[in-house]
């Protein structure tokens, strides 16, 4: 029999109901003669509540110790969805993460997937049963609960999917699939049938909210072909996979924007070689993903520095600069912003010219500024004030006609 994993997240295991639901699905898959693995995240909002209630405690609680805590919602979730499937008569077994062996390394929060063992899942499928994981958790080397971050229940999927060899990996959330951009902003949004590893991991990390970038990191790295769809219907989804056929004037695939990123500015930095070196060692010390960066020509010896970060990381960064600047007689740390990033994924960049020409021109004629510029091989990102980024993911979206 095949293996299928088959993933769901907060909103869609948020109650009662709605994981009785997921059960009735998990059955299905379960009765056509699969052997099913099912990984979930915590109900919706309850890590958010677990941070307040440490944060009520501890003003900056210990990361081990946020690990031991916010882990807490995922076990919740299994054995109510375990439960659920024992009410229809189905085996069911639920597992931590630790307990399938997910071994990882890192710091806390962020931890890293090192090796998947598996634990006894192979066992328990042989037997009949279907095994629920708490997603978003797995243990190091002294023994230690760490976690993957916020999305983390993805990575854990993923990274099943691979280590069992399965069919089928099918990540279920509340949208129906990956759409050109966010039909919240923008609602003539269509949805994308298939896309490749690149694209979609490029519209993960630019703030699309469908996967989390790790997963993807790690689908692609291991070619873990995988299907994002809606647990509220049964439409088909989209697949994401190593190579897809597109059209040749196909420019863009889709916009995306990201809210959650913060502007860090460090002034008076000496203008000379490895002074910027020093500033993202720091930050890679500290685990900060540094995304745009920006240095202006250097005056009278010294140069500005500014650089994004998520926002959940800016705390970190910035205590970490500080103390770095304590050792240092030169360099300061500036005001932290607000920014949002709004960024325009194709693969078809790679082949075609003008497309921040067409981009660019766009927002100018609707008045939105550019603060920050970055691009890669298949994506152009702009730095634009937070009050903008909604209007731009629209202008982007019409510019390219992907409506």
């Amino acid at each position: 029999m095949s293996i299928v994993v088959q993933k769901y997240g907060g909103t869609s295991v948020a109650d009662v109901d709605r994981i009785k639901r997921i059960a009735k699905r998990v059955k299905k898959s379960w009765k056509d003669g699969h052997q099913v693995v099912v990984v979930v995240s915590a109900r919706a909002g309850v890590t958010n509540q677990l941070i307040e209630r440490a944060n009520a405690i501890l003003k900056n609680p210990t990361e081990r110790e946020m690990d031991v805590l916010m882990t807490c919602g995922e076990q919740e979730t299994i054995a109510l969805l375990a439960l659920a499937l024992h009410a229809l008569d189905v085996p069911a077994v639920s597992r931590t993460g630790w307990q399938v062996e997910i071994l990882t390394e890192g710091i806390h929060t962020k931890s890293r997937i090192r090796e998947v063992k598996c634990g006894d899942i192979r066992k328990q499928l042989r037997a009949g049963k279907v095994v629920v994981v708490a997603g978003f958790q797995g243990i190091n080397d002294e023994g230690d609960v760490t976690t993957f971050g916020r999305g983390g229940s993805d990575l854990s999927a993923i990274a099943l999917a691979g280590a069992l060899r399965a069919r089928n990996c099918q990540i279920f959330t509340d949208v129906e699939g990956v759409f050109t951009a966010d039909p919240r902003i923008v609602p003539d949004a269509r949805k994308i049938t298939a896309i490749n590893y690149e694209e979609m991991l490029e519209l993960a990390s630019s703030g699309s909210k469908v996967m989390q970038t790790r997963a993807v990191e790690f689908a692609q790295k291991h070619n873990i072909s995988f299907e994002v769809r809606s647990s509220f219907s049964n439409k088909s989804g989209t697949i994401v996979k190593k190579k897809v056929k597109s059209l040749e004037d196909t420019l863009v695939s889709g916009v995306a924007i990201d809210k959650n990123q913060v502007r860090l500015s460090i002034t008076e930095l000496p203008d000379r070689p490895g002074a910027a070196a020093a500033i993202f060692k720091v930050m890679s010390e500290s685990g900060v993903v540094v995304d745009m960066i920006v240095q202006n020509v250097a005056r009278n010896g010294k140069a500005n520095l500014t650089f994004t970060v998520p926002s959940e990381d800016a705390f970190r960064a910035e205590k970490a600069l500080k103390e770095h600047f304590k050792e240092k007689t030169s360099g300061k740390l500036g005001k932290s912003t607000n920014i949002a990033k709004v960024s325009v994924v194709g693969v078809g960049m790679r082949s075609h010219s003008g497309v921040a020409s067409k981009f660019f021109e766009a927002l100018a004629n609707a008045g939105i500024n550019m603060l920050m510029i970055s691009t890669s091989e298949i994506k152009i990102s702009v730095g634009v004030d937070p009050d903008q980024g909604d209007d731009a993911t629209r202008v982007a979206h019409q510019a390219f006609d992907l409506g």
